[in-house]
Formats: structure tokens, C-alpha cells, sequence
């Protein structure tokens, strides 16, 4: 085969065993270590175990400093969106803007066509689809990538189960510690919570209202930056005997609307920033509201760019500015921003 193909390598057992399956199957590899964020030493021992897999395989690794564009287009959407009263999904831009944005031009600038990562995700140049192992599927991830791009992107693990992955690296034993290493499970720029981060612009410990759904005052919070929707903790409800949950954030106001449980339920909602892998303006589907929660029948108007969402079943805790991906069996359809 002899052909070249860039690989996106982190220093974890995902990439790494990426780069030896692909280099096993007769590819000509070429690794990148993309650095996003400033977190200290972080880059630094993960860069050093991307070069230890580059010369077990006997292949260049590149360091390529993408933070300026990180800190642009994912950092600062995350702190922007907290600000507005949104929750943000930062992996999912940061998928579309960088992994399969600026990794993809970095591939031209090398001239190299094909690009690969090791998402748990299946991938036929034209659509996405559920990877085989459901406890690792990252299809959800991917919703927003850019459509033109996939007929580039090759994903090797997309039909492997995670244990065996590990149980593959343990076999070879320089890389032996790959497959023990313990894998991060957070938004790699967060190193303990999320108010950590927003502490860092701006004042998020400011006193407001607690307000319920007819806007009549019934509390106090520690300031809306602490509270994402469905949230049940962390805030004073005068005299409550049941359990309460944050409803809707008014930024605006520095207050948070509070209530009952089953007020969390929504059956209709709008998303935008639609990105289409098929032709669609009126279909039935299903619809992931979060990455761990089930799909949900839905049926779905497109017009305007908004997609108008009605679902066969309530949700609880729907947050503005997480993601909608749409489903048709296990092909991903479109993704977008729930508004």
C-alpha cells in the first residue's frame, strides 16, 4: 500500500494502538501531537509518550502548537457560553474547529490525504455511524464535523471493544504502559470543576435570587455560573419540604428559576447551528439530548436553519447550548446547538 496517513497521537492507548494497527496494515504513518491547552506539564509528559510510540514504530511525531486557536475557538466558547447562562459542549467544537479542522490543514500542508484518531466511531466517507463498542461510541462527539471532510478520515478502532485495545497494547511490551495508564474522563483544560476555570474572568461568586417559575422570590444562590440545568444542590428555597431544581439561568438578572421535578420536563425544543450529513427538512429519528442518556423518538421540521423538535417521550434537564445529534438506527443524521 505505501500510503501516507496522518495520525492524531495524545500519548494515550487509544492513539497509540491507532498508529500500530494502521502501520500493521501497510501505512506509510506520520504522527501529531496537537498542543491545545496551557496546562502545566501536561504536554510535556504526554508529547514525550507520543515520541516513545514514534520510535517504537519508526516514525515521525510532530509537535504542532494549536493553542492560539484552541484558546479561540473552544476555551473561550466555553467560558463565553457559561457567562450567557448556556452549557456548553467543548469537545464538540473543538472536533469540528481543530481535530477535524486544523489537524485536516496540517495534513495538507504535509500533503497527506487521509487523517486518523482514535475515536470509537465507524465512518463510510459519507456518513458517521455508532462504533461497536456502545460504552465508547463518540458518534455523539463528532456531530458538527464537517461533512466535506469525511471521505479523509479513517477511525481503526470503530469495531474494536475498549478491554481489547488495552489487552493489544499489554502485548507489546514497550508499550506496555499504555494500556495501564489511567484515562482522562474530563474537558482536558479542567483540572478540577468547570467554576475553577470561569473563576480565572470573572467574579462568579455573586449572591442573586432564587426565583420560581411564576418569577416570585424564594431564595438566594451563590451566584448563576455555579448551576446548570436539572441542578438540585448548592442553592436556598425558603420553607422547601421537596426537592428542587434549577429550571432556567437568567443571566441578565444574576438569578436561577427553580422547581419541582417534574417541571424539568420538556417535549418540544429548537436546535440551530444545524450540520447536515443528509438532505433532511421533515423526518422522523432519534435524538441524544447528552452523551449518556438514551435516544428518544422524535420528529423533526427543519426551516430556516432551526430544527423544531417534538419527542414521543419527556426529558428531563434540557439545557440550552448542549447538543442535539440526531439518529437513524445507529447512522448519525445531523447535529446542532439545543437554543
Amino acid at each position: 500500500m505505501n500510503k501516507k496517513i496522518l495520525v492524531g497521537m495524545s500519548g494515550g492507548v487509544d492513539s497509540t494502538v491507532t498508529a500500530v494497527l494502521l502501520q500493521k496494515e501497510g501505512y506509510e504513518v506520520v504522527g501529531v501531537y496537537m498542543k491545545l491547552h496551557h496546562k502545566e506539564g501536561y504536554h510535556e509528559e504526554n508529547f514525550s509518550k507520543a515520541k516513545k510510540v514514534g520510535d517504537y514504530l519508526g516514525i515521525t511525531v510532530h509537535f504542532h502548537d494549536l493553542s492560539e486557536e484552541f484558546d479561540k475557538e473552544v476555551y473561550q466558547y466555553f467560558v463565553d457560553s457559561y457567562k450567557e447562562g448556556l452549557t456548553p459542549n467543548p469537545c464538540v467544537m473543538c472536533n469540528r474547529t481543530i481535530k477535524f479542522g486544523k489537524m485536516i490543514e496540517f495534513a495538507d500542508s504535509l500533503g497527506i490525504e487521509k487523517v486518523a484518531t482514535g475515536h470509537y466511531v465507524q465512518c463510510d466517507d459519507n456518513n458517521f455511524y455508532m462504533a461497536d463498542d456502545p460504552n465508547k461510541d463518540q458518534s455523539y462527539f463528532l456531530c458538527e464535523v464537517k461533512k466535506e471532510v469525511l471521505p479523509r478520515l479513517v477511525f481503526p478502532l470503530a469495531t474494536w471493544i475498549k478491554e481489547d485495545v488495552k489487552v493489544y497494547a499489554a502485548n507489546i511490551g514497550v508499550l506496555k504502559e499504555f494500556a495501564t495508564q489511567k484515562e482522562s474522563t474530563e474537558i482536558c483544560f479542567v483540572e478540577n470543576s468547570y467554576d475553577e476555570v470561569l473563576a480565572k474572568h470573572m467574579d462568579i461568586n455573586i449572591t442573586g435570587e432564587t426565583v420560581n417559575s411564576k418569577g416570585e422570590v424564594v431564595g438566594t444562590h451563590k451566584g448563576y455560573m455555579h448551576y446548570t440545568i436539572g441542578k438540585r444542590r448548592g442553592f436556598f428555597v425558603n420553607g422547601a419540604h421537596d426537592p428542587h431544581f434549577v429550571l432556567a439561568i437568567k443571566p441578565e438578572v444574576n438569578q436561577i428559576v427553580v422547581g419541582k421535578k417534574e417541571e424539568l420536563q420538556e417535549v418540544t425544543f429548537e436546535v440551530k447551528q444545524l450540520n447536515l450529513f443528509e438532505d433532511l427538512t421533515d423526518f422522523s429519528c432519534d435524538v441524544k439530548v447528552r452523551y449518556r442518556t438514551h435516544s428518544i423518538a422524535c420528529s423533526v421540521q427543519i426551516k430556516d436553519g432551526i430544527a423544531k423538535v417534538v419527542l414521543d417521550e419527556p426529558v428531563y434537564g434540557l439545557a440550552k447550548g448542549q447538543i442535539a445529534a440526531f439518529y437513524e438506527g445507529d447512522r448519525l443524521l445531523a447535529g446542532g446547538v439545543i437554543c
